[in-house]
């Protein structure tokens, strides 16, 4: 009791759930364990973003428990880099490097089939890749780059690979979000920011949560005992990203910020725990499900995340890859596409 208390009013706290503060404490009262060494043997583990800060933190993790890692990132030399010091660290078979600009839909196509041809399983998906634009400009179909970076092309990723996850079995997907997106509403009628005075902040903490409600919706739509998908808040960690995007609040913030391992941790367990499989449509903050909502007027309806998953299927330009169980609503056939057309 006592120690859900403690939780709750760190939880409360923010500045003291989301530092270094929140998961110090966190670890001694719920008596963290590390994963058991070799947890991952066998298993093949995919990253998005795993050059720097947090995904590479991920990747060295993974592969210290015994993954084989599909590391996926749009620059060459240095997805290369990495691949490198893991083959000299781990073994020359356990990680491969699959280059993609994930705000590209071919590109994302591309690796798609690369990995469905080399890799005969695939266990463990983590949506990592992430990217904050100072002035709104668009990736290479026409979509706005944030849109396009975190929320198309992961869902596009995520759609050509779910036929090699589901063959698996009890794969896991994991998204990495961020704590900005719990103070977003999500705009369903400018999700490209077409109307309004561009703001990239905002923009990015947006897609994060339609990255976050599109896990829900994955998860209300694929059974768990096929793919469990979760999202992860790190917390405030210490990360290349974070100091050039975010360079005064990183400056003020410093000594409570989190290590990138730190912020990587949940990642890890929600990959390598067993008990952690069973979960499914949940975000987690430090190994514990934590709301999806703190401000009434940022909470997206079951309505809400139904439009945004057939939005986004539009601009992947994919098929449906897990049609809605729930039958719909024939008065209700219209659609609203982010240039505001009805279809």
């Amino acid at each position: 009791m006592l120690t859900q208390l403690i939780d709750g009013l760190l939880e409360l706290s923010i500045v003291g759930s989301f530092s270094r503060v929140g998961s110090s404490i966190r670890r001694r009262l719920f008596g963290w364990s590390e994963p058991s060494p070799g947890v991952l043997l066998g298993r093949t583990v995919l990253v998005t973003g795993p050059t720097s800060g947090l995904g590479r933190a991920m990747a060295g993790r993974l592969a210290g428990l015994g993954a084989r890692l599909v590391l996926v990132g749009r620059d060459p030399v240095r997805l290369e880099a990495v691949r490198d010091e893991l083959a000299a660290a781990y073994g020359a078979d356990r990680a491969t490097a699959v280059v993609a600009d994930m705000a590209s839909i071919s590109s994302v196509n591309d690796a798609v089939h690369r990995i469905a041809t080399q890799e005969p399983r695939l266990d463990v998906v983590i949506d990592n890749a992430g990217a904050l634009f100072t002035e709104r400009t668009h990736g290479p179909d026409g979509i706005e780059a944030t849109l396009a970076t975190m929320v198309v092309g992961p869902f596009a990723l995520m759609a050509g690979l779910l036929p090699l996850l589901r063959r698996t079995g009890h794969a896991r997907v994991v998204a990495v979000t961020s704590g900005g997106m719990y103070a977003q509403p999500l705009d369903l009628d400018d999700l490209a920011w077409a109307r309004r005075p561009w703001n990239g902040t905002r923009a990015y903490a947006q897609a994060k949560r339609a990255q976050v409600a599109l896990i829900r919706e994955w998860a209300r739509r694929v059974p768990p005992e096929d793919v469990a998908f979760s999202a992860m808040h790190p917390g405030w960690a210490a990360t290349p990203g974070l100091a050039a995007s975010l360079p005064g609040f990183s400056r003020v913030m410093g000594p409570l910020l989190r290590t990138a391992g730190d912020g990587a941790d949940t990642a890890i367990w929600l990959a390598a725990d067993p008990a952690a499989a069973r979960e499914t449509g949940r975000l987690f903050l430090d190994r514990r499900a934590r709301p999806f909502d703190r401000v009434p007027h940022t909470r997206l309806s079951g309505a809400d995340r139904r439009r945004l998953w057939d939005l986004v299927v539009r601009l992947a330009d994919v098929a449906d890859p897990a049609p809605d169980p729930r039958p719909r609503d024939p008065r209700n056939h219209t659609m609203t596409t982010t240039d505001g057309a009805t279809r």
